[in-house]
């Protein structure tokens, strides 16, 4: 798989980015590597959030309001089981269901996760390749004041109220990249990092042994869009979780987190007065609008990073 563009991603953010750049680039040149450390058991299933999410974006079918899940979906199995007396804080509607029954079901008979990944972006027509970063299980976990607990539960249980203390990559030192993964990073066209959340996204992705190497060794051009505007984020908690841990929660401090690999920036217009500060690190930077409220906006993004690769 090679002179592919090849793009790291998490959920809501990655996707929507990725629906533009299908706009600009075939879909069969396209390799995502997508973010497993979301992935949670619930009810005895399966459930991958950030694939799930890419995939069902690409399809078109997608609840565009709240940015998971399908788009006019009912959700009776989960209003039976907190009739049952379950504690249904993650909600999954019934469609959605099925999906998680179908891979658990396919797990179970002992294909990976990314056997399963791939049948399930051909059973919805797509020809990107998606790729899970690891068969083995790593967990993104947060450490608060009081607890450790899953980024699940932080996230959609706790609506991200806890203050991070630290985040923590369960499983990560024993796992390895899906087999190819490093080599498709080394014979990339380009590589991009998605407008996703640094931390809890991409440095997941990137805590697994050999990625981050992977990507400071490749000669490809590496291109990072921030998501991070104006100090803030368009939906996600990664500005409020990167002052939590220190960090400026700026376009400057992604370009900090991802310095040791990235080549080029694109930052918001909002953010231009950041430029020289970044140029700094010794990174190129490209200054766009970023903010992505429809197809258009995203086909012009996705060009726009391309066009600064290529400069």
């Amino acid at each position: 798989m090679k002179n592919n563009i090849v793009v790291l991603s998490g959920g809501v953010g990655g996707a929507r980015f990725l629906e533009g750049l299908i706009q600009a680039v075939p879909q069969e040149e396209i390799v995502v590597i997508g973010n497993t450390g979301d992935d949670e058991e619930f009810y005895g299933l399966h459930v991958s959030p950030d694939l799930d999410i890419v995939i069902y974006t690409l399809a078109g079918i997608v609840d565009e309001k709240q940015g998971w899940g399908f788009k006019n979906e009912t959700y009776y199995t989960m209003q039976r089981l907190t009739k049952l007396g379950n504690d249904a804080w993650f909600q999954l509607g019934d469609q959605d269901l099925a999906t998680h029954i179908h891979r658990t079901n396919l797990l179970k008979q002992g294909k990976t996760l990314s056997e399963v990944t791939d049948e399930l972006v051909r059973h919805f027509d797509l020809k990107i390749k998606l790729l899970p970063m690891s068969n083995q299980p790593v967990r993104t976990v947060i450490k608060t004041s009081q607890r450790i607990i899953s980024f699940q539960e932080y996230f959609v249980k706790n609506r991200a109220q806890d203050e991070v203390r630290d985040i923590i990559y369960q499983g990560a030192e024993k796992a390895k990249p899906v087999s190819g993964i490093l080599e498709i990073l080394h014979s990339a066209k380009a590589i991009i990092i998605a407008p996703s959340n640094p931390l809890v996204s991409i440095g997941t992705i990137l805590s697994i042994p050999g990625m981050n190497k992977a990507l400071q060794t490749s000669p490809a051009k590496i291109a990072a869009i921030s998501p991070i505007i104006g100090g803030k984020t368009i939906k996600g908690p990664a500005a409020k979780m990167m002052q939590e841990m220190g960090m400026e929660p700026s376009a400057f401090g992604v370009a900090e987190f991802y310095r040791d690999f990235v080549d080029v920036m694109i930052i918001d217009e909002q953010d231009k007065n950041e430029l020289k500060a970044i140029e700094k690190l010794g990174i190129k930077v490209g200054v766009t609008n970023t903010i992505m409220n429809d197809k258009k906006t995203k086909a012009h993004l996705a060009q726009a990073v391309l066009a600064y690769i290529d400069a």
